[in-house]
Protein backbone atom coordinates (compact mmCIF):
# COMPACT_ATOMS: atom_id res chain seq x y z
CA UNK A 1 0.00 0.00 0.00
CA UNK A 2 3.29 2.09 -0.09
CA UNK A 3 2.42 3.85 -2.87
CA UNK A 4 -0.94 5.61 -1.64
CA UNK A 5 0.73 6.93 1.54
CA UNK A 6 1.01 10.15 0.28
CA UNK A 7 -1.04 13.24 -0.68
CA UNK A 8 -3.18 13.30 -3.71
CA UNK A 9 -4.48 16.54 -4.70
CA UNK A 10 -6.45 18.35 -7.92
CA UNK A 11 -3.49 19.49 -9.27
CA UNK A 12 -2.05 16.14 -9.08
CA UNK A 13 -5.13 14.57 -11.15
CA UNK A 14 -5.23 17.31 -13.87
CA UNK A 15 -2.41 16.03 -15.96
CA UNK A 16 -3.81 12.84 -15.99
CA UNK A 17 -6.68 13.76 -16.67
CA UNK A 18 -5.72 16.32 -19.86
CA UNK A 19 -3.76 13.09 -21.43
CA UNK A 20 -6.25 10.87 -21.33
CA UNK A 21 -8.98 13.28 -23.15
CA UNK A 22 -11.09 13.81 -19.98
CA UNK A 23 -12.06 17.50 -19.71
CA UNK A 24 -13.39 16.98 -15.69
CA UNK A 25 -14.52 14.14 -12.80
CA UNK A 26 -16.77 13.89 -10.25
CA UNK A 27 -14.62 13.93 -6.74
CA UNK A 28 -16.23 10.78 -4.51
CA UNK A 29 -15.89 10.72 -0.88
CA UNK A 30 -13.44 8.31 1.06
CA UNK A 31 -14.64 9.55 4.95
CA UNK A 32 -17.42 9.80 7.05
CA UNK A 33 -16.90 12.92 8.06
CA UNK A 34 -19.30 16.14 7.28
CA UNK A 35 -15.65 17.79 7.04
CA UNK A 36 -14.69 16.13 4.06
CA UNK A 37 -17.17 17.09 2.38
CA UNK A 38 -16.75 20.30 3.11
CA UNK A 39 -13.27 20.62 1.96
CA UNK A 40 -14.41 18.67 -1.35
CA UNK A 41 -16.48 21.46 -1.78
CA UNK A 42 -14.04 23.86 -1.36
CA UNK A 43 -11.78 22.44 -3.80
CA UNK A 44 -14.55 22.08 -6.36
CA UNK A 45 -14.48 25.67 -5.93
CA UNK A 46 -10.59 26.15 -6.26
CA UNK A 47 -10.38 24.09 -9.38
CA UNK A 48 -13.22 24.00 -12.15
CA UNK A 49 -12.13 20.63 -13.97
CA UNK A 50 -14.03 19.19 -10.73
CA UNK A 51 -17.51 19.19 -12.17
CA UNK A 52 -19.63 17.83 -8.64
CA UNK A 53 -18.90 16.55 -5.45
CA UNK A 54 -20.53 12.97 -3.96
CA UNK A 55 -20.16 13.97 -0.32
CA UNK A 56 -21.05 12.23 3.46
CA UNK A 57 -23.91 13.31 5.50
CA UNK A 58 -25.11 10.44 8.39
CA UNK A 59 -27.60 9.17 6.85
CA UNK A 60 -28.66 7.21 10.40
CA UNK A 61 -28.96 11.09 12.21
CA UNK A 62 -31.81 12.59 13.02
CA UNK A 63 -30.19 15.66 11.74
CA UNK A 64 -29.53 14.80 8.24
CA UNK A 65 -31.93 16.88 6.64
CA UNK A 66 -30.13 19.56 8.36
CA UNK A 67 -26.90 18.59 6.92
CA UNK A 68 -28.66 18.02 3.62
CA UNK A 69 -29.60 21.43 3.40
CA UNK A 70 -26.59 22.65 4.11
CA UNK A 71 -24.56 21.16 1.49
CA UNK A 72 -27.23 21.45 -1.33
CA UNK A 73 -26.62 25.15 -1.20
CA UNK A 74 -23.27 24.61 -3.02
CA UNK A 75 -24.18 23.87 -6.80
CA UNK A 76 -21.86 21.14 -7.33
CA UNK A 77 -22.84 19.09 -4.39
CA UNK A 78 -24.59 16.31 -6.26
CA UNK A 79 -25.12 13.53 -4.31
CA UNK A 80 -23.81 11.02 -1.20
CA UNK A 81 -21.96 8.10 -0.38
CA UNK A 82 -21.56 6.15 2.61
CA UNK A 83 -18.87 3.12 2.35
CA UNK A 84 -21.46 0.42 3.36
CA UNK A 85 -18.88 -2.42 2.15
CA UNK A 86 -17.00 -1.90 5.30
CA UNK A 87 -19.94 -2.04 7.32
CA UNK A 88 -19.92 -5.41 9.52
CA UNK A 89 -23.74 -6.18 8.58
CA UNK A 90 -24.67 -7.61 5.29
CA UNK A 91 -27.90 -5.73 5.53
CA UNK A 92 -26.76 -2.10 6.50
CA UNK A 93 -27.92 -0.80 2.91
CA UNK A 94 -31.98 -1.84 4.56
CA UNK A 95 -31.59 -1.00 8.12
CA UNK A 96 -34.62 1.51 9.56
CA UNK A 97 -32.89 4.57 10.14
CA UNK A 98 -30.32 4.15 6.84
CA UNK A 99 -33.52 3.48 4.19
CA UNK A 100 -34.95 7.16 6.89
CA UNK A 101 -32.06 8.71 5.56
CA UNK A 102 -32.23 7.71 1.99
CA UNK A 103 -36.42 8.49 1.88
CA UNK A 104 -34.72 12.17 2.10
CA UNK A 105 -32.56 12.49 -0.54
CA UNK A 106 -35.42 12.86 -3.06
CA UNK A 107 -36.52 16.17 -1.92
CA UNK A 108 -33.37 18.00 -2.37
CA UNK A 109 -32.45 16.04 -5.91
CA UNK A 110 -29.50 13.90 -4.61
CA UNK A 111 -27.90 10.90 -5.91
CA UNK A 112 -27.07 7.82 -4.19
CA UNK A 113 -23.61 6.11 -4.64
CA UNK A 114 -23.75 2.13 -3.51
CA UNK A 115 -20.25 0.76 -2.63
CA UNK A 116 -20.30 -2.81 -1.50
CA UNK A 117 -19.19 -6.03 -1.84
CA UNK A 118 -20.47 -9.26 -3.72
CA UNK A 119 -22.19 -10.76 -0.03
CA UNK A 120 -24.36 -6.93 0.19
CA UNK A 121 -26.09 -7.20 -3.57
CA UNK A 122 -28.81 -8.69 -2.40
CA UNK A 123 -29.31 -6.01 0.16
CA UNK A 124 -28.73 -3.29 -2.86
CA UNK A 125 -31.47 -5.31 -4.90
CA UNK A 126 -33.93 -4.85 -2.04
CA UNK A 127 -32.74 -0.79 -1.43
CA UNK A 128 -32.79 0.11 -4.91
CA UNK A 129 -36.74 -1.42 -5.09
CA UNK A 130 -37.57 0.28 -2.04
CA UNK A 131 -37.40 3.43 -3.66
CA UNK A 132 -37.93 3.02 -7.59
CA UNK A 133 -37.43 7.04 -8.12
CA UNK A 134 -34.66 7.75 -6.55
CA UNK A 135 -30.88 7.37 -8.81
CA UNK A 136 -28.60 5.03 -7.54
CA UNK A 137 -25.48 4.19 -9.37
CA UNK A 138 -23.38 1.05 -8.06
CA UNK A 139 -20.06 1.86 -7.69
CA UNK A 140 -16.86 -0.42 -8.98
CA UNK A 141 -19.48 -2.70 -10.61
CA UNK A 142 -19.78 -3.85 -6.36
CA UNK A 143 -15.95 -5.17 -6.54
CA UNK A 144 -16.52 -8.93 -8.00
CA UNK A 145 -13.19 -11.16 -7.02
CA UNK A 146 -11.68 -10.62 -10.47
CA UNK A 147 -8.21 -12.95 -9.31
CA UNK A 148 -10.46 -15.81 -8.36
CA UNK A 149 -12.19 -15.39 -11.98
CA UNK A 150 -15.32 -15.72 -9.89
CA UNK A 151 -18.52 -14.62 -11.92
CA UNK A 152 -21.07 -15.97 -9.81
CA UNK A 153 -23.35 -15.57 -7.74
CA UNK A 154 -22.33 -12.24 -8.75
CA UNK A 155 -22.71 -11.86 -12.27
CA UNK A 156 -26.86 -13.34 -11.58
CA UNK A 157 -27.16 -10.18 -8.81
CA UNK A 158 -26.05 -7.90 -11.54
CA UNK A 159 -28.52 -9.13 -13.80
CA UNK A 160 -31.09 -8.80 -11.10
CA UNK A 161 -29.92 -5.43 -9.72
CA UNK A 162 -30.19 -3.64 -13.38
CA UNK A 163 -33.63 -4.69 -13.47
CA UNK A 164 -34.42 -1.57 -11.81
CA UNK A 165 -34.38 1.13 -14.19
CA UNK A 166 -32.94 3.77 -11.43
CA UNK A 167 -29.44 2.01 -11.34
CA UNK A 168 -26.87 2.98 -13.19
CA UNK A 169 -23.08 0.98 -12.53
CA UNK A 170 -19.73 2.55 -12.71
CA UNK A 171 -17.08 1.07 -14.95
CA UNK A 172 -14.51 1.23 -12.31
CA UNK A 173 -12.45 0.05 -9.82
CA UNK A 174 -11.48 -4.01 -11.04
CA UNK A 175 -8.07 -3.67 -11.08
CA UNK A 176 -7.58 -3.60 -7.82
CA UNK A 177 -9.85 -7.00 -6.97
CA UNK A 178 -8.00 -8.56 -9.64
CA UNK A 179 -3.87 -9.61 -9.65
CA UNK A 180 -2.79 -5.95 -8.96
CA UNK A 181 0.97 -7.59 -10.09
CA UNK A 182 -0.04 -9.56 -13.03
CA UNK A 183 -3.43 -8.93 -14.43
CA UNK A 184 -3.94 -8.26 -17.89
CA UNK A 185 -6.93 -6.83 -19.93
CA UNK A 186 -8.36 -10.20 -20.63
CA UNK A 187 -9.14 -11.06 -17.06
CA UNK A 188 -11.52 -7.83 -16.61
CA UNK A 189 -13.33 -8.45 -20.03
CA UNK A 190 -15.43 -11.34 -19.09
CA UNK A 191 -17.24 -8.75 -16.10
CA UNK A 192 -17.47 -6.30 -18.40
CA UNK A 193 -19.64 -8.35 -20.73
CA UNK A 194 -21.83 -8.84 -17.20
CA UNK A 195 -22.41 -5.23 -16.96
CA UNK A 196 -22.70 -4.17 -20.32
CA UNK A 197 -25.28 -6.65 -21.07
CA UNK A 198 -27.00 -5.99 -18.12
CA UNK A 199 -27.00 -2.41 -17.83
CA UNK A 200 -26.22 -0.96 -21.19
CA UNK A 201 -24.55 1.58 -22.68
CA UNK A 202 -26.63 4.19 -21.93
CA UNK A 203 -26.67 3.20 -18.12
CA UNK A 204 -22.54 2.70 -17.49
CA UNK A 205 -19.72 5.78 -16.81
CA UNK A 206 -16.29 5.07 -16.44
CA UNK A 207 -14.25 5.55 -13.22
CA UNK A 208 -10.97 5.70 -12.57
CA UNK A 209 -11.26 4.76 -8.68
CA UNK A 210 -7.55 7.43 -8.57
CA UNK A 211 -5.49 6.90 -6.92
CA UNK A 212 -6.23 3.81 -5.45
CA UNK A 213 -6.05 2.26 -9.06
CA UNK A 214 -2.88 3.02 -8.26
CA UNK A 215 -1.91 -0.16 -6.37
CA UNK A 216 -2.50 -2.09 -10.30
CA UNK A 217 -1.75 0.70 -12.60
CA UNK A 218 -1.66 4.17 -13.93
CA UNK A 219 -4.56 6.37 -15.09
CA UNK A 220 -4.39 5.95 -18.16
CA UNK A 221 -3.66 2.16 -18.33
CA UNK A 222 -6.62 1.85 -16.20
CA UNK A 223 -9.25 3.79 -17.96
CA UNK A 224 -8.03 2.60 -21.21
CA UNK A 225 -8.73 -0.89 -20.75
CA UNK A 226 -12.60 0.28 -20.80
CA UNK A 227 -11.84 2.49 -23.86
CA UNK A 228 -10.19 -0.32 -25.73
CA UNK A 229 -13.10 -2.52 -24.84
CA UNK A 230 -15.25 0.87 -25.72
CA UNK A 231 -13.89 0.60 -29.64
CA UNK A 232 -16.69 -1.87 -30.58
CA UNK A 233 -19.26 -0.23 -30.20
CA UNK A 234 -21.04 3.16 -31.52
CA UNK A 235 -19.47 6.57 -31.35
CA UNK A 236 -22.96 7.23 -29.16
CA UNK A 237 -22.52 4.79 -26.88
CA UNK A 238 -18.40 5.66 -26.13
CA UNK A 239 -19.38 9.21 -25.80
CA UNK A 240 -22.16 7.93 -23.04
CA UNK A 241 -19.97 5.48 -21.11
CA UNK A 242 -17.10 7.89 -21.33
CA UNK A 243 -19.04 11.46 -19.96
CA UNK A 244 -22.36 11.60 -21.34
CA UNK A 245 -24.13 9.43 -18.52
CA UNK A 246 -22.28 11.16 -15.80
CA UNK A 247 -23.05 14.52 -16.79
CA UNK A 248 -26.74 13.32 -16.71
CA UNK A 249 -26.84 11.39 -14.28
CA UNK A 250 -24.98 13.77 -11.27
CA UNK A 251 -26.55 16.79 -13.62
CA UNK A 252 -23.42 18.64 -14.38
Amino acid sequence: MGVLKRDFLPEHLKPELDQNGFEGCVLVQTAHTLQETQWFLSLADQFPFIKGVVGWVDLRSREVGGQLKRFVAHPKFKGVRHIAQSEPDDRFLVGKEFLEGISRLAEFNLTYDILIYPKQLPAAIELVRKFPKQPFVLDHLAKPDIKAGKLSPWKEQIQELAQSPNVDCKVSGMVTEADWKNWKPADLKPYLDVVFEAFGPKRLMIGSDWPVCLLAGNYGRITGVVQDYLSAFSKEDQDAVLGCNADRFYRL
